[in-house]
C-alpha cells in the first residue's frame, strides 16, 4: 500500500552563518547541483555554475 520513495535531493555541502546558510544540494536523478541559500529575508535556489559557465553535474 505504501511505497518508500528515494529522496530526490541530497545535501553535498552546507556552511551555517549567524542569519542563515549555504547549501549545496544534489538532484539525486539528473546529477545538477544547485546552491541555495536560506536567511533571515527568505530563501533562494540556483543551478551551480564552474569557472567557465556550465552547470556543475556529479556523474
Amino acid at each position: 500500500m505504501f511505497e518508500k520513495k528515494e529522496k530526490r535531493f541530497s545535501l553535498k555541502e552546507e556552511d551555517n552563518y549567524t542569519f542563515g546558510a549555504i547549501r549545496v544540494i544534489v538532484d539525486t536523478i539528473t546529477g545538477v547541483n544547485y546552491i541555495m541559500t536560506v536567511g533571515v529575508g527568505g530563501s533562494s535556489i540556483t543551478p551551480l555554475l564552474d569557472s567557465d559557465g556550465n552547470v556543475v553535474v556529479d556523474k
